[in-house]
């Protein structure tokens, strides 16, 4: 079934968050199983470099493939590698530790890695995914129209600290105290609870995967957007290099970052073609729902690569004053804006 499949891939990005900020008190740098980037891969006539995935392939990545199968990136004078190495762990400290030179990672983590003592090199250089893709849950029977509705309610989590961090700021918003609901942990097992009545409402689900799965499943969901209830605004997926890297090549950086903001606009002036190429490269992907999927994503690609200094700032002092991190971070060590030109953004009705 669908919600076995991706409910574990919510708790697996969820650990990610949480094996970070574990990893990074102990200045303990994984390297992994991949194998090492060389820059020995720069001296063919077309610039070789690979971009790890921040987990198994599916339609966030989309805009990628366009690029890939498209030859957008070979027209920037670039073959790019999309490497998935099976541990949502490996793509962040592995650039960090300067074995490949770029990742699809997300804010949180670049905001807990660059925050820590240990202070891990990596920045964002651009957006994939510029909205949360998180939610709080719920089935339309359940009665629940606003965040206050969850007085006296069971509400499911997949890890914490960080969604009930989350949720409780959106519960405080709407003017409940802890005391007002009960959460309890549901683990990877985000969908079944939820469909047996063993919860009334679960924040981790994914707005684009999740909700489908239900649909698929024959029930009938609604969801709440975190940043329209009380969360900040923050960048779900972003392209990630480390310091050093982007100092020695920042061309090779701004190559990249121009091929994919071409394939993000491609993919949204044609989102068919797009999700054709998807499938070409990726023939076993459960297409149902990713299908559904990718028609809940594509107002979600980014229409900009320049990235927000105040949305940046917004989140760091929301983890700070919540105790996800434990000191603040300035916003230039966070991210650098490789494109300063705004694109025009294209009519994404328009194919």
């Amino acid at each position: 079934m669908y919600w076995k499949q991706i409910g574990q891939r919510r708790g697996n990005l969820m650990k990610t968050v949480i094996r970070l900020m574990f990893l990074i008190s102990c200045g303990i740098i994984l390297i992994g199983q991949i194998n090492s980037y060389s820059d020995s891969h720069q001296k063919s006539e077309m610039q070789e470099v690979t971009l790890l995935l921040d987990w198994e392939q599916n339609v966030d990545h989309v805009p990628l493939y366009v690029a890939q199968e498209s030859k957008i990136f070979a027209k920037h004078g670039l073959k790019v590698e999309l490497l998935w190495g099976t541990d949502p762990d490996a793509p962040l400290k592995l650039v960090a530790a300067g074995k490949y030179p770029f990742a699809v990672s997300y804010q949180q983590s670049v905001t807990i890695a660059r925050a820590s003592e240990e202070e891990l090199p990596v920045k964002s250089i651009g957006l994939l995914v510029e909205h949360p893709l998180n939610t709080i849950s719920f089935l339309k029977k359940s009665g629940i129209k606003t965040p206050a509705d969850f007085k006296g309610k069971k509400i499911g989590y997949t890890v914490a600290p960080l969604d009930v961090l989350l949720f409780n700021a959106i519960a405080a918003n709407a003017g409940l105290t802890k005391d007002d609901y009960e959460l309890i942990s549901v683990g990877t097992n985000i969908v079944a609870p939820l469909m047996s009545g063993q919860i009334d409402a679960v924040i981790g689900p994914f707005r684009n995967y999740e909700i489908n799965m239900l649909k698929l499943e024959g029930a009938e969901a609604d969801f709440f957007a975190l940043e329209k209830h009380g969360i900040p605004d923050y960048y779900e997926l972003v392209i990630i290099t480390n310091d050093t890297y982007l100092e020695k090549h920042p061309e090779t950086a701004k190559k990249l970052m121009m091929a994919i903001q071409e394939a993000i606009q491609f993919t949204k002036k044609n989102p068919d073609k797009a999700l054709q190429l998807f499938f070409k490269a990726n023939p076993k992907a459960p297409k149902e729902l990713e299908k559904l999927a990718f028609r809940d994503t594509l107002d979600l690609f980014a229409t900009t690569q320049v990235q927000s200094k105040e949305k940046w700032e917004a989140f760091t002092k929301f983890a700070l004053e919540n105790g996800l991190i434990s000191k603040s971070v300035k916003a230039e060590d966070l991210f650098v804006n490789l494109l300063e030109e705004k694109p025009s953004s294209p009519n994404v009705n328009e194919k």
